[in-house]
């Protein structure tokens, strides 16, 4: 179960960061911010498909964890 905690984690610290990259995209200005934004984005997308896909092959269930139950 620790492992699937840590996994859930991981994946919404990907997420959160996917989010941050989005919003500093939507905010970019000029060719070089955008060009770092657009790197950042791409970085911050493979990253939570990773972690996607690592929670997958774990069979993890995302309503425990909304739940809170895990931490029972």
């Amino acid at each position: 179960m620790e492992y699937k905690r840590l996994l859930y984690k991981d994946v919404m610290i990907a997420f959160k960061e996917w989010e941050r990259a989005y919003n500093a995209f939507q905010e970019a200005v000029g060719h070089d911010e955008v060009d770092v934004a657009i790197y950042t984005l791409e970085a911050a997308e493979r990253r939570y498909q990773i972690q996607l896909k690592a929670a997958k092959q774990a069979k993890l269930e995302w309503d425990v964890f909304r739940q809170g139950s895990f931490m029972n």
